[in-house]
């Protein structure tokens, strides 16, 4: 079943134009009723025009107003509860902290599974399979989803590097190929040092996979192929602690799709290291 709607729309309100915002307000504060309206009503009940309800729909990428209404009533429909992140409040019980950290961790995975395209993973692990080495770019909390990478791929013997410094990024992106790939990571998408470091990566020929937060954004807009997450950023960092568990698990996902589709090839490789390292177990 399609779904999605609603967290697509909360995740890309602050990005929106005024005039879509109006629209995808009005959605969110009435999803029952929209699934029943055609575009021409919304329009009327929203004050907004029917063409800015289109748009509205391919900035969330979404093939038109039926795709988002079917999101919608899915989303309605569904047993998972969307959008229920928690605050995290300082000087609160342990029990309290265990709770909504883990709420929030757990509904920003649930949430990504709405907004993460498997058509995009697909293209994703061809390209990285095909891919003569692939750079990993991120910087800040992003460094630690970009080692994480870098760790999986490497265990399969593919020639890949993470890159956390703006100047190591910049050099390794300027001799690159078509062959080549680089990935960059960044969850607000409005990471300079990223933007600067796929753009001369993209110069050079090189394919582009992102992986940012659902929406609109410099980094995503670079990419050849597009990998999201979706999260509500809270004060005190609990939505940026989530997510970073829903970046973790895309590329989870990311690095199992490749596996199978590469049995022969990749479970000896794991094996070969998982050995390796069992034998230098310190004591």
């Amino acid at each position: 079943m399609l779904n999605g709607g609603l967290v697509a729309l909360r995740a890309s309100l602050d990005q929106l134009k005024p005039s879509e915002r109006k629209v995808a307000e009005y959605i969110l504060e009435n999803p029952k009723e929209i699934v029943k309206y055609s575009v021409q009503k919304l329009a009327e009940l929203s004050g907004v025009s029917e063409a800015t309800i289109v748009r509205l729909s391919k900035t969330l990428n979404m093939t038109g107003y039926q795709d988002l209404k079917l999101r919608v009533a899915g989303d309605l429909t569904s047993n998972v509860p969307t959008g229920t992140y928690e605050e995290i409040k300082m000087g609160g019980s342990i029990e309290s902290i265990m709770q909504a950290v883990s709420n929030n961790n757990k509904q920003s995975i649930q949430d990504t599974l709405s907004v993460l395209s498997d058509t995009e993973v697909e293209r994703a692990a061809i390209a990285l399979s095909a891919a003569r080495k692939i750079d990993i770019y991120g910087v800040g909390a992003s460094a630690v989803i970009a080692a994480d990478v870098y760790q999986k791929f490497s265990r399969i013997n593919w020639w890949c590097q993470a890159y956390t410094d703006f100047h190591a990024q910049l050099t390794s992106a300027g001799s690159l190929t078509k062959k080549d790939v680089a990935f960059g990571i960044s969850y607000s998408g409005q990471t300079e040092d990223i933007i600067n470091s796929l753009s001369e990566a993209k110069k050079q020929g090189a394919t582009i996979i992102t992986l940012t937060k659902f929406g609109t954004s410099p980094v995503a807009e670079l990419g050849d192929i597009r990998l999201f997450t979706s999260s509500v950023e809270q004060s005190i960092r609990s939505g940026a602690m989530a997510s970073r568990i829903a970046q973790l698990n895309v590329v989870d996902i990311l690095f199992i799709t490749i596996a199978s589709r590469q049995q022969d090839k990749v479970i000896p490789l794991l094996e070969k290291t998982r050995i390796a390292v069992s034998r230098t177990k310190r004591t």
